[in-house]
């Protein structure tokens, strides 16, 4: 068990999410490792929480695909498998070039420039050496091309599928390597929705997303 876990509060935040983000954070920065025991009782005495609350997250946790639970042990932190990822990724990719194509169609000024701000933060975020501030900020840039599509259905669909990538994503953008080559996709995928050009928006997503597979499935191989 991470010595470092601490609840993070949030008075705006019921009990089971501010838990579910404590350890998903914890999770996503490594304090919590692939395989290790998930143990009510023990979270609950390190959180200073009853075990409802814990046992409420680690089903949150399940949700995205960071937790599991094993019949007769219980729940442990899941690994990254690359038939996961693919999985995800061949949904992802043909939902994400249709919301782009969409957001072609619809953007709106107002959003273009919403957009070309959060390309800028995720710049900026680059240099913070914050992996999972980065994170949130590729989620913002994302966000608004989602929004832009307008269509509510496909949006919950995206943002469901994104939950179970944002392991996946958060590893990615750990090598600082790439930090450049995902600012100019950022920047390719905004060129494409000025020109109003659905099939270079959609082969720009397209690349985004292959680029992003390929460097996982190095990552996923050198840790098994």
């Amino acid at each position: 068990m991470a010595k470092n876990l601490e609840l993070n509060m949030d008075a705006y935040l019921p009990l089971r999410d501010v838990v579910f983000q404590t350890l998903r954070t914890a999770i996503l920065k490594g304090d919590l490792k692939p395989g290790e025991r998930l143990m009510e009782l023990q979270l609950a005495s390190k959180l200073g929480v009853s075990r409802t609350p814990i046992r409420e997250a680690i089903r949150m946790l399940e949700q995205e695909g960071l937790a599991r639970t094993i019949p007769r042990k219980g729940a442990e932190v899941a690994g990254m498998t690359e038939k996961d990822m693919e999985d995800v990724l061949q949904i992802r990719c043909v939902l994400e070039e249709l919301a782009a194509r969409l957001s072609c169609q619809n953007i709106t000024d107002e959003e273009m420039r919403e957009l070309k701000i959060a390309m800028v933060a995720f710049e900026e975020k680059t240099r913070e050496g914050n992996v999972v501030e980065l994170a949130k900020a590729d989620v913002t840039f994302h966000d608004i091309i989602y929004r832009a599509a307008d269509n509510p259905k496909l949006l919950v669909l995206l943002n469901n599928l994104r939950e179970q990538m944002y392991r996946y994503r958060t590893e990615y953008m750990k090598d600082d390597r790439i930090h450049p080559v995902l600012i100019r996709e950022h920047k390719e995928m905004v060129k494409a929705l000025e020109s109003r050009d659905q099939e270079l928006v959609a082969r720009e997503v397209r690349q985004h997303l292959r680029n992003q597979e390929e460097v996982m499935k190095k990552i996923i191989r050198d840790q098994g």
